[in-house]
């Protein structure tokens, strides 16, 4: 049996690994579990799982779950809080493989930790490549740690690329759903409400990822992600929308022909291929009805409706610390538009703001990427100010 621990377990990509455990209940333990504020899933969570360390965001929430699990009959766990408990979780020694699927750059640390620690990461928390790649993969190279793709999208891209050569594969494919603008005029989006942007029309996700989502933003972090993961530049990695969401991503050989992973839309399946790999296990999932899937359509993303598509691109062709400074800048603005502070059409136009101001650097430590996080931050946060007014 492996043991497993989960950063952001509260969350929808660590409720999905804990119905994977459940499902395979005889191959894996959770033996620490790290969420935020939401005490009372997570206190459902410890009832269940019985885990033996437990992170919450702060010493409020840390009380608070304790009068939820006080009368449980199990041995009550440890609970840690804040960044440090998160690292906590991370690095664990009992835990072989780490699940990160915090949402933005708070999972960023506790990940680098369990790298340094040699641990197995599963990862679903793109913001942490996006932030630093280089820094973790070179951490995960010197440690024999392993990074396996959570991500829906990379998740196909592994499973497509396993028996084939780097020197045979010529672009990479990641598919994109469209969001819900996919077919909105530039006038639509620019006066979308906060409802109508978190009305995702193929995935269930959390409010952060589905605005970026809304604005393709994701794709764009994916495609720096891609770069990281997989050792492909940014020439090499494509992006197509693909409203049906059946085909996860595809990959292209140098000869022409199309590799493609297709499946039902359902983040168990790939929750649970990280887990389990390099073996395949049996799921619960109901299989793909190809005679329900009427049609499989594609088409190119529209840069001018979606410029925070692009401005990932750039992002990764100038490299160094932009990469952090872009995905600092969206979280800052993606918030304040859920705050109702800023229009969507804003969140591109502080984005390219802050990035412009940007002197890029080369990433050395992690202290220089986090200082760089927190100089995008203000001055995002300066614009979103200066923008609030304007609305």
């Amino acid at each position: 049996m492996r043991s497993i621990s989960i950063l952001g377990s509260t969350g929808s990509i660590g409720c999905n690994t804990l119905k994977v455990v459940e499902h395979l209940r005889d191959e894996f333990r959770v033996v620490a579990l790290g969420a935020g504020k939401n005490v009372e899933k997570l206190a459902e969570q410890v009832l269940r799982f019985e885990p033996e360390l437990v992170a919450v965001e702060n010493e409020t929430c840390a009380e608070d779950l304790l009068r939820r699990i006080s009368n449980f009959k199990s041995q009550i766990p440890k609970i840690v809080v804040g960044e440090q408990g998160l690292i906590e979780v991370a690095t664990i020694v009992e835990a072989e493989t780490v699940v990160s699927a915090t949402v933005g750059a708070v999972g960023f640390v506790p990940t680098l930790r369990a790298l340094e620690a040699g641990k197995r990461v599963a990862l679903a928390n793109k913001e942490t490549l996006v932030m630093a790649g280089e820094l973790m993969t070179k951490v995960a190279r010197e440690n024999r740690a392993e990074i396996l793709p959570v991500d829906s999208e990379h998740n196909a891209i592994h499973q497509c690329l396993r028996g084939e050569s780097k020197e045979e594969v010529k672009r990479l494919i990641l598919t994109a759903s469209g969001g819900p603008f996919r077919t909105k005029s530039k006038q639509e989006i620019e006066n979308a409400t906060r409802e109508e942007a978190l009305n995702h029309p193929t995935w269930n996700m959390g409010d952060k990822i589905t605005i970026d989502c809304a604005t393709l933003m994701n794709k764009g972090l994916e495609v720096i992600e891609a770069h990281w993961l997989f050792g492909f530049g940014a020439n090499e990695v494509s992006v197509v929308v693909h409203p049906q969401s059946v085909v996860h991503s595809m990959i292209e050989l140098i000869d022409g022909s199309i590799i493609a992973q297709l499946g039902v839309t359902d983040m168990r399946h790939a929750i649970q291929y990280a887990l389990t790999y390099p073996k395949r296990q049996p799921n619960c999932q109901p299989p793909l009805d190809f005679a329900r899937v009427s049609q499989l359509t594609f088409e190119n993303p529209d840069l001018e409706k979606f410029p925070c598509l692009d401005l990932a691109y750039k992002a990764l062709k100038i490299g160094g610390t932009m990469s952090a400074v872009l995905n600092a800048a969206n979280e800052i603005a993606v918030q304040a538009f859920l705050d109702d502070k800023i229009r969507l059409s804003d969140i591109p136009k502080i984005i390219e703001s802050v990035m412009n101001k940007h002197e890029t650097k080369p990433v050395t430590s992690l202290e220089n990427v986090l200082e760089c996080d927190r100089e995008a931050r203000n001055e995002a946060l300066c614009l979103v100010t200066a923008q609030s007014v304007a609305v």
